[in-house]
């Protein structure tokens, strides 16, 4: 190899390493020098090419158009050549336009729209993640089980409607759900291949919801199959208009004017397609080839420039791609983008799923209307159809424990019916014929009987409050309602919410969830006092600073437990039992650091003791014992009296280290393994307010009754505790046998 061609070889290599690092001018300009130092008339096309794709990438899009036309025009150019372009003429359109990101695209309007299929609810099915999806879009995923589009956890089959919810949509929407029934009619034909009859059934159901793209966009397709591709277009283009970010129907129109020859205008669809999903490969490859035909054309149809021009979006901002790379234009108000989000195939079934390589079809927002379309088509949503005011008591939101509240609350106030959110107002069509309420009982809870708060759907499918349906699982691990085994459902412990109750509750009766939201803080705001009615576990003694682990398994310590996570304060009061109150006047509170759920609702409670009180006041809170508390603390000593407790305080503390040494090693072992070692003597043995750590835990672990132990719980002096600690030490080393 000569020196020259060496180090042509060395620049090449060092040009490919520039491209990988992304410095895609430097790589050019050594592939030009490559291509000049040339002998005149001889083109290395792959050179050629390699320049092109820099000149692309690095945003000079008019000059590797030009390179790839005059490669193109030589036939030395391929479709998979063309891969670097058009994602860069894609990129362009993106940056120029200023698309928001994919998840700021979605429809806030869009409640009752499944996210996969983007049509009305059919048959809906609530996965335990708390999203909803039809029964069908889940069904045709195939395998045992089915993977949720939103947050990706995979849920096993059967699946079961959401009762609750069919009955809503059943109710409040019947001209809707009887156009949806139309499309899956319709869709069954298609597969049988009887087009024609699968038409009248899209004809007749656009009849009764003519705001649905998914009718337009799956007529579309019955057109396309009977070649009957004007009508097609005309159906893809409505489709757009309905949805302008809707990828499938944009998908659909540049397949239309494929086949009607139209293959400037289907470039421009593919080309949009991929600016809002660059892994779009059916729009990648046809806009390859359909570029590749645009670059070879030898007519007098003019030079690259003015048949490039011809890619700019008719609804969009107007001007060339090329003439405007320098100075990328903010997107405007009035800015018009067309999208697509599915591979399509030419005789491939209907389908509301997603295609083969799974790519989801979003119901997204668009920000913009058509010219074509009036303000208030544009505006139309899912929303219960007119119906004629249907009076109905509601239910009151918390129940009243006074006779005077009990006598306000029994008063029926009217339901507010046909209520709607701004953003969700318009109706479905013009057949207001078959009318139905929006009744707020309608979402109420069955076990509360109030206006669902948090709402999670089981496995079965019924509805219910998430606090309504845990106390229930408290006590029976079945449905309240079919009587269905929950134990797996109760064995996992993450009881999501139910996403699109929760939208339809804020969206149709937002002053009602107010109401509703602020009881349930008024509630959660009692239950966190930890002065007045205060739970109460009766059960042993339990001291500050030492450890106590507790065995939930009652349902009314369930309940308990779980209310105090709720609220945050994790805590509770421990007291030993009372033959005549219940639970003994002095206690101690414990403070959760962990709790282990096991699969039959049973829990394990990792506690520690924190302050002392006394009992002022004993009652009940459903089915558990609570109490109003006053927290007492040791009385401090001074001067010499301070003086005289230290050095009994010393002299007690070796007492009690000494006693504990002297144990055998199998029962030291077991103090240990509990409580944990004995705490060091405190340099200040006032700073605690119940006193020094190492009281509490010779206390815990001295065989001592509940009885003889309690008096020490409620000692105001350390004086009087470390005496009485020492006497009881004394009594264990003269009864020690010898």
């Amino acid at each position: 190899m000569s020196s020259q061609e060496a180090d042509s070889s060395l620049m090449l290599e060092f040009a490919a390493q520039a491209f990988q690092a992304k410095n895609f001018q430097l790589a050019s300009e050594i592939y030009e020098r490559q291509l000049q130092e040339q002998k005149a008339g001889v083109v290395d096309w792959g050179l050629l090419l390699k320049r092109a794709d820099c000149l692309a990438c690095s945003g000079r899009l008019q000059d590797a158009c030009d390179l790839f036309q005059r490669a193109a025009m030589h036939k030395k150019v391929c479709a998979e050549d063309l891969e670097a372009l058009v994602s860069c003429l894609a990129d362009h359109i993106r940056t120029k336009e200023g698309l928001p990101p994919p998840d700021q695209r979605v429809a806030k309007s869009a409640v009752l729209t499944c996210r996969q299929c983007q049509g009305f609810f059919f048959e809906p099915v609530t996965l335990l993640c708390g999203h909803t999806f039809c029964k069908k879009c889940l069904e045709c995923q195939g395998g045992s089980k089915s993977e949720c589009k939103v947050c990706r956890v995979s849920t096993e089959h059967p699946f079961r409607v959401n009762v609750l919810l069919s009955n809503i949509l059943s109710k409040w929407f019947p001209s809707q759900v009887k156009a949806v029934r139309l499309r899956q009619e319709g869709n069954a034909l298609y597969k049988d291949c009887k087009w024609e009859e699968a038409l009248a059934r899209y004809n007749e159901a656009i009849s009764i919801a003519p705001q649905d793209h998914l009718l337009y966009s799956n007529r579309a397709m019955i057109h396309f199959s009977l070649k009957s591709y004007g009508c097609a277009l005309q159906d893809a283009e409505t489709t757009c208009k309905l949805q302008p970010y809707w990828l499938k129907g944009h998908l659909r129109k540049a397949q239309s004017l494929v086949n009607l020859g139209r293959s400037e205008d289907s470039l421009k669809e593919f080309l949009f397609c991929l600016a809002l999903e660059t892994e779009n490969r059916t729009a990648k490859c046809e806009a390859q080839k359909l570029l590749l035909n645009l670059l070879s054309l030898q007519n007098n149809q003019g030079d690259l420039p003015e048949i490039l021009q011809t890619m700019s979006h008719p609804l969009r901002l107007k001007g060339n791609v090329l003439n405007s790379l320098s100075t990328p234009t903010p997107s405007s108000n009035m800015q018009r983008l067309k999208m697509v989000n599915m591979d399509i195939k030419k005789g491939v079934t209907i389908s509301d799923d997603t295609d083969p390589k799974g790519n989801s079809s979003m119901w997204l927002l668009h920000q913009t209307r058509e010219s074509e379309l009036s303000c208030s088509e544009m505006t139309k949503a899912f929303t219960p159809e007119p119906a004629a005011l249907v009076p109905s008591a509601c239910n009151t939101l918390k129940r009243k424990a006074c006779s005077k509240e009990t006598e306000c609350s029994s008063e029926h106030i009217p339901c507010k019916a046909l209520k709607r959110d701004a953003a969700v107002t318009g109706t479905l069509g013009n057949d207001h014929s078959s009318a139905s309420c929006v009744d707020l009982s309608d979402l109420d809870c069955s076990l509360c009987m109030r206006l669902l708060y948090e709402p999670v759907t089981t496995p079965c499918g019924h509805t219910y409050c998430l606090k309504c349906l845990e106390r229930c699982l408290d006590h029976n691990p079945k449905c309240p309602l079919c009587k269905e085994d929950l134990c797996e459902y109760l064995a996992i412990r993450t009881f999501c919410k139910t996403e699109l109750m929760e939208d339809l509750i804020a969206s149709y009766f937002p002053d009602e969830l107010k109401d509703r939201k602020t009881v349930y803080e008024e509630e959660i705001a009692e239950l966190s006092n930890l002065n007045k009615n205060v739970p109460i576990f009766v059960c042993t003694m339990a001291y500050p600073t030492v450890p106590c682990p507790l065995h939930i398994f009652e349902p009314c310590y369930r309940l308990m437990i779980r209310r105090c996570m709720e609220t945050g304060t994790k805590q509770f009061g421990m007291c030993i039992g009372d033959s005549v109150k219940g639970f003994a006047d002095y206690g101690c509170m414990l403070e959760i650091r962990n709790v282990e759920f096991f699969a039959d609702g049973r829990s394990v409670v990792d506690s520690i003791g924190k302050r002392r009180f006394k009992v002022i006041r004993h009652s009940q809170r459903d089915g558990y014992n609570t109490a109003d508390i006053e927290y007492i603390e040791d009385h401090k000593a001074q001067g010499q009296e301070y003086d005289d407790l230290l050095t009994l305080h010393n002299a007690v503390y070796d007492q009690a280290f000494n006693w504990f040494s002297t144990l055998k090693p199998a029962l030291k072992s077991r103090i240990l393994s509990h409580f944990g070692p004995m705490p060091a003597n405190d340099c200040d043995i006032q700073a605690n307010p119940n006193g020094p750590a190492w009281c509490w835990w010779i206390l815990a672990v001295l065989p001592l009754e509940s009885r003889a132990q309690l008096p020490f719980l409620a000692m105001t002096s350390l004086k009087d505790r470390l005496t009485g600690i020492r006497r009881v030490l004394l009594f264990m080393c003269r009864s020690r046998p010898r």
